[in-house]
């Protein structure tokens, strides 16, 4: 990923003779508005607009991750209307390329946030923030050979297949957990990050494997089906489980020992960064290639602690 100043994008537009955006809105595209996680998203992202002079800010996402058509048009709908800036949460890695590198064409700033894009698209945005999410993975992997041991078996409960995010962090849990023990793997299942799916998906693991040492649910509806699911098997407590990311649902399953350990992103730092960035660029300055918004695990018994107050939402 190249570090870029929005001066280069212009003298590029100048060179194509396509004209350069003109609107002071910011346009906030997250994968889905349906869920917690990015409506955390919403509150980091309107902190910063907040402080900016001259600017305003949209925020949309379509009903669901997997709608990802609705995100594409989303993007284009914001390239149409020459906003000043996108900070954008792709909710695929390969179909948002076209319009990102449109938006590239026509000079507008692209920051991308939470998940990455394929590298077909590294040359069309400036930034990218993100969880490190193979370190995160990781983390909850060493968290479940900690709680259950190097033997036995364990799911995963996954989300979208493919998406960045997705990718990193499945992906690294399942390299640490191979590579640091014998723990026989599960899945993964894909709740396409819905709840409804995750619990009845859960439910029936759950079923299939009376034998089951531990569970991970790698994203936030997912975790919370995975909860549900544990809760209404009568199995609290007889497994070990991990879940992602931080809203109240899921911090009242490891309250109460449901979930073992979350893994929670700063979700409300990639919107205020995000922002912040977009800025940055439309000032000429120049910005690193990537913004690392970190990951804070949390139990029962660092839940109240400041650092993991900051980070939940």
């Amino acid at each position: 990923m190249k570090k870029l100043l929005l001066g280069a994008v212009f003298a590029l537009v100048g060179m194509t003779g396509i004209a350069a955006a003109q609107s002071n809105e910011i346009a906030v595209i997250v994968k889905t508005t349906s869920s917690n996680y990015w409506q955390n998203v919403h509150k980091g992202a309107e902190s910063a607009i907040g402080k900016l002079d001259g600017y305003k800010m949209s925020f949309q996402g379509p009903a669901t991750e997997s709608a990802v058509a609705d995100e594409v048009n989303m993007v284009q709908n914001a390239i149409n209307r020459k906003v000043a800036g996108i900070v954008l949460a792709p909710s695929d890695p390969d179909a948002l390329v076209p319009s990102v590198k449109k938006a590239y064409e026509n000079g507008i700033p692209v920051v991308i946030i939470d998940s990455a894009l394929s590298d077909a698209g590294k040359d069309y945005y400036q930034a990218f923030l993100s969880t490190d999410n193979r370190k995160a993975g990781e983390l909850c992997a060493k968290q479940m050979i900690e709680k259950v041991g190097t033997t036995g078996k364990i799911a995963i409960m996954s989300y979208v297949a493919g998406v960045g995010s997705e990718i990193g962090r499945v992906g690294g849990f399942t390299d640490y957990i191979k590579a640091n023990s014998k723990l026989e793997i599960v899945g993964p299942f894909y709740s396409e990050s819905q709840m409804a799916k995750a619990l009845n998906q859960t439910t029936d693991v759950l079923a299939a494997n009376p034998d089951l040492k531990g569970i991970f649910g790698a994203n936030e509806p997912t975790a919370i089906g995975m909860g549900r699911a544990i809760v209404q098997a009568g199995k609290k407590g007889q497994l070990v489980a991990i879940g992602f990311d931080g809203n109240e649902d899921l911090q009242g399953f490891v309250r109460d020992g449901t979930l073992d350990a979350i893994a929670v992103q700063g979700s409300y730092q990639m919107g205020e960064k995000g922002i912040e960035t977009i800025a940055k660029l439309l000032k000429g300055d120049k910005v690193d290639s990537f913004i690392n918004t970190g990951v804070v695990l949390v139990t029962k018994d660092n839940l109240d602690t400041p650092e993991a107050q900051n980070v939940l939402y």
